[in-house]
């Protein structure tokens, strides 16, 4: 019987789009409990090491975290497997780099480079809920699990916020609603950019809400993996390159031979 919470991870257990080979060990950093899932997050040891190829070993990681040198939606963090998500804003001073965590057509985290733009001064917050506390007050709670108190009465469920990572206010939201840009997080169109075009309801079931690409392509999905970027077709945040654009099997082999 477990006793206590797990503090391991096999490796051949963690989520695929960690990109992580079978035979380099047994084991896998375990993401800490924090503001994002442990399936839908990258954590600090994989960022450094694997991605961004700023340490050779998880020790390295650690001097590195622990020189306070690593900026997660402007708070220093120091544990090596904490969970940085979805829009999160990863910060270096010492380099000058920053970077906010997008999704690519293929499931796995991009590192999207913002360089010291306005970009770094802000994120995008999906709302998951929206409630009365106590004494009445209403408040908003976020996919990276920040809770907003007094915010405006028009932001409901799916809206998007925009939060101010100084103050973490609310300076801007933007309505679900047909005709404004989203981005999909979950599902088989993972990654996928596109604008709402259509909302069908289901009493008791899952919403499906239809997108259309810049391609022309339409799809539908869940309503809890669509993510508004934007109003209108101006997305509020700078894409990674491909712009969610989903290429078949055909058009990437194309493109590869082209760079060849």
């Amino acid at each position: 019987m477990a006793r206590g919470p797990k503090k391991h991870l096999k490796r051949i257990n963690a989520p695929k789009h960690w990109m992580l080979d079978k035979l380099t060990g047994n084991w896998a950093p375990r993401p800490s409990t924090g503001p994002h899932k442990l399936r839908e997050c990258l954590p600090l040891t994989i960022l450094l090491r694997n991605r961004l190829k700023y340490a050779l070993t998880g020790k390295e990681v650690q001097a590195i975290c622990m020189q306070r040198l690593i900026k997660i939606d402007g708070k220093v963090r120091t544990d090596t497997n904490y969970p940085a998500g979805f829009m999160d804003v990863v910060s270096m001073e010492k380099t000058k780099e920053n970077f906010r965590l997008l999704l690519d057509t293929k499931g796995r985290f991009s590192l999207h480079s913002i360089g010291e733009s306005l970009e770094t001064q802000f994120k995008l917050c999906r709302v998951k809920r929206q409630e009365l506390g106590f004494r009445g007050v209403p408040y908003v709670v976020t996919h990276d699990g920040r809770t907003i108190r007094y915010p405006d009465p028009d932001i409901k469920v799916n809206d998007t916020v925009k939060v101010d990572l100084e103050t973490g206010k609310i300076t801007e939201f933007v309505k679900f609603e047909a005709g404004n840009v989203a981005m999909i997080t979950g599902g088989n169109n993972i990654g996928r950019v596109g604008v709402i075009t259509s909302r069908d309801r289901h009493e008791g079931g899952f919403d499906i809400v239809h997108v259309k690409d810049n391609a022309g392509h339409s799809f539908a999905t869940r309503i809890s993996n669509v993510f508004v970027i934007g109003k209108g077709n101006k997305p509020w945040v700078s894409l990674p390159k491909g712009k969610g654009i989903k290429l078949s099997v055909q058009e990437e082999r194309s493109l590869r031979l082209q760079k060849k």
